[in-house]
């Protein structure tokens, strides 16, 4: 049964802070960029969680309460914290970026193509979700939820088919808010996604039955044929 009042709050929380981040930093809420960034995530957010609550209830419960659980591994509590300030300081430095200082100038063109790599993100994300319904926020082998192996749908193609996703929606969404520098941020988040991916695997090889069965089968990582 999912906590309907938490899910909610959890939604609405989100978004106020990235609204305060992203238009403080701008010093002003009329920046059309940073409204259809906030549009388009927190609809996506909001669409997939009503699909979720009718169709996965116990993977949206594990999606709201995974982080922060006695059996998420010490290294992964300290990795979603650090990673959250590389975030925070990549939804700051975008507005001062691109609104606030004017230090870059992406072409509308490459905005609107920022968007569209979002789009498609979110519907790689649905297949993701819909796949594999062991998806926690978490590095931790879910015995209480009797977690599998998933070798089907986008896990077929790559081993961390919701990271290579992420790095998609994190430059579309950088592109989308006109900030070359943002890129720059967005290259040590995408270092440090690459990293949880190694150490998430350490912990599935030894904990996880089938897994390294599957690694022997799905060589890759985040980019078929690359890594």
């Amino acid at each position: 049964m999912v906590n309907l009042k938490l899910l909610v709050a959890q939604i609405v929380g989100m978004f106020v802070v990235f609204a305060l981040v992203l238009f403080l930093a701008a010093g002003t809420a009329a920046w059309p960029a940073g409204w259809a960034f906030l549009i388009l995530f927190f609809g996506f957010t909001v669409t997939l969680s009503l699909w979720l609550v009718r169709y996965n209830p116990g993977l949206l419960t594990e999606r709201m309460t995974g982080i922060g659980k006695e059996d998420q591994k010490s290294w992964d509590k300290v990795f979603f914290a650090l990673a959250n300030v590389i975030f925070l300081a990549w939804l700051i430095l975008m507005p001062f970026d691109a609104v606030r200082f004017g230090w870059s100038h992406v072409p509308g063109w490459l905005q609107v193509v920022g968007a569209v790599m979002m789009l498609i993100s979110f519907y790689l994300f649905f297949l993701i979700f819909r796949e594999n319904s062991f998806l926690s926020p978490a590095v931790r082998v879910q015995t209480d939820r009797e977690q599998s192996v998933v070798s089907t749908g986008p896990y077929h193609y790559v081993r961390h088919p919701m990271y290579s996703t992420a790095a998609l929606m994190l430059t579309g969404a950088t592109l989308l808010l006109g900030s070359w520098y943002g890129l720059a941020v967005l290259l040590i988040l995408i270092v440090a996604i690459a990293f949880r991916a190694v150490q998430e695997e350490k912990t599935l090889r030894a904990e996880l039955p089938g897994y390294e069965s599957y690694m022997t089968q799905v060589k890759y990582r985040l980019i078929p044929y690359v890594w």
